[in-house]
């Protein structure tokens, strides 16, 4: 295959950028009237740690406050010192986003604004055992459910949702009017791809809010986590082809003879870190969820991860 897709001319493979100094415990500035304050919470998940967004100047939003650790906690307090708080933004609601925004509304009395609770893309099979259980905040409730196209304003920005369900099904971006930033969370990142996990998210969602976005015309990416995606229009198109060729190597390796997700993760993620194989059996499960739906792989029963899969 060549290094372009052939329709648009953007690259097959997204280019993506690892290079990203957090700068824990200090908010540094990103765009005119944008602060990013990065969490001290570095994994294989998160990267070097959860972004929260800082807007405006007097009166001031807050954007995915993160996870509930002192040390960030107090570095967002002193960054905010001066300043009213009127907005927390949450995207959604896994735990390295979400949970600070209690404490912070606590200390602020500012309003928590996102697109709603934690739930699940679809329904628990019988026997189902959501894997990323553990990291969702199902206690968190928004003070207000942001409709899609909803705003929110302070002195000098406006914010709107734009709901891009599938990492979660409650995920949402916010663009920055009038500037060309878009707050893309979770669901476009620069340092990798988001992961998509049943029945957590959904690949058929995922691949729609791609569509999506590609129908806009911003002309930033501030993500949850590493750093800006400068061409955002060139990378989701990559991104979307990117996820196009998994699925052929999913279909690829079920016409060779695999049946079980397992062998298929050896072959198609042999170059990944094999502490992100559980992830990426997840995100297989999620192309084959949405491969049997189309009907072009068949199984018996609902798609499960020790489901056996067969061409359809």
């Amino acid at each position: 295959m060549s290094g372009k897709d052939a329709e648009t001319g953007s690259k097959v493979v997204p280019q993506f950028v690892t290079t990203f100094e957090p700068q824990h415990g200090r908010a540094v500035p990103v765009a005119d009237g944008v602060e990013r304050l990065t969490a001290p919470n570095p994994s294989p998940f998160t990267f070097h740690g959860t972004n929260t967004y800082i807007i405006g100047q007097k009166s001031v939003c807050v954007i995915d406050p993160g996870p509930d650790i002192d040390a960030h906690f107090e570095a967002l307090m002193a960054a905010l010192k001066g300043r009213e708080v009127t907005h927390i933004a949450v995207s959604h609601t896994h735990r390295d986003h979400s949970p600070l925004a209690r404490r912070l509304k606590e200390e602020t009395g500012a309003v928590i604004v996102a697109e709603g609770p934690h739930r699940p893309s679809r329904p628990l099979l019988e026997g189902e055992v959501n894997p990323f259980a553990e990291s969702s905040d199902t206690d968190f409730i928004p003070d207000h459910a942001l409709a899609d196209g909803a705003t929110v304003e302070g002195d000098g920005w406006r914010l709107t949702a734009v709901h891009t369900p599938g990492h979660t099904a409650n995920h949402a971006a916010f663009a920055l009017e009038d500037t060309g930033i878009l707050f893309s969370a979770d669901h476009v990142m620069a340092w990798a791809t988001s992961i998509v996990a049943p029945p957590d998210g959904a690949m058929s969602d995922y691949m729609a809010s791609l569509d999506r976005l590609l129908t806009r015309d911003d002309r930033l990416y501030l993500p949850g986590h590493g750093g800006p995606v400068s061409e955002p229009r060139a990378f989701v198109r990559a991104l979307r082809t990117h996820r196009l060729m998994r699925e052929r190597a999913v279909l690829e390796r079920i016409r060779q003879g695999d049946r079980f997700i397992p062998d298929m993760v050896k072959v198609i993620y042999a170059s990944t870190d094999p502490r992100l194989h559980g992830a990426a059996a997840l995100s297989v499960l999620a192309h084959l969820e949405d491969l049997v739906e189309k009907g072009l792989i068949a199984t018996d029963g609902p798609p499960k991860l020790s489901g056996e899969y067969r061409p359809g």
